[in-house]
């Protein structure tokens, strides 16, 4: 995942994570959010976590042309704080 487009994929991925909080859906990025604030991280790094296991999901789409797949989004989200390869 790293170049150039990295830093425009982590902002799509922020963007997105913003959504799915607004929206609560899924409720396990609420859910994941809250674990990882109980778990000592400030918020900011917290999302920032959440946003990279969402930047991994949009690179996985984009790179395999397959669609958005939840569960191994929900799975990367119950390993946070650690990432996916």
């Amino acid at each position: 995942m790293a170049g150039e487009g990295s830093g425009a994929l982590l902002g799509a991925a922020m963007e997105a994570v913003g959504n799915q909080l607004s929206e609560n859906d899924p409720p396990e990025t609420a859910q994941t959010l809250e674990r990882l604030m109980e778990e000592g991280y400030s918020r900011e790094d917290a999302l920032a976590l959440i946003a990279r296991a969402m930047a991994i999901e949009i690179y996985e789409v984009v790179k395999t042309g397959l669609s958005y797949n939840q569960e191994r989004y929900l799975g990367a989200l119950n390993s946070l704080p650690e990432l996916p390869e």
